[in-house]
């Protein structure tokens, strides 16, 4: 299950994508744990990071930023769903042979659009624990 908690209270999805967006952990080993989901997680994981980039506010400078990053073509249609104004969610609901794609389009628009709050919402005064991690990745768990 992808809501296994960490010691300290965090999903292993939200650990996972925040590593990822804080450059702790690269893209293609949280590429890696994803492929290791079971399909219906796999889902479960789109939806929650399908929420972390609302909860970002991505613009669309930050959808292009990050297809850019994930090296997914911009014709994928998870790059057109997250370039849209505004942005499309529903990543869960694509056949699953595009899951994986998916996911990298979703965790690198993310990292963009959380780089850019922690650098000016959150600058010099965040409480925000998952702005918080060690500078080491933690173990990501497999279901």
């Amino acid at each position: 299950m992808t809501a296994t908690s960490s010691a300290d209270g965090r999903s292993q999805t939200e650990l996972v994508v925040n590593e990822i967006a804080q450059e702790i952990r690269t893209l293609d080993d949280g590429v890696a744990w994803f492929s290791g989901l079971s399909p219906a997680s796999r889902r479960e994981v789109l939806q929650q990071v399908g929420g972390y980039a609302m909860q970002a506010h991505i613009t669309a400078a930050d959808g292009r930023a990050g297809v850019a990053r994930s090296r997914v073509k911009p014709t994928a249609n998870p790059s057109v769903m997250i370039r849209m104004d505004p942005p499309r969610y529903g990543f869960s609901s694509l056949p699953a042979d595009e899951h994986v794609t998916a996911f990298r389009v979703l965790v690198s628009v993310f990292a963009v659009a959380d780089t850019r709050r922690r650098q000016t919402h959150c600058k010099n005064a965040c409480g925000h624990p998952w702005h918080n991690l060690p500078t080491t990745p933690v173990e990501a768990e497999q279901p």
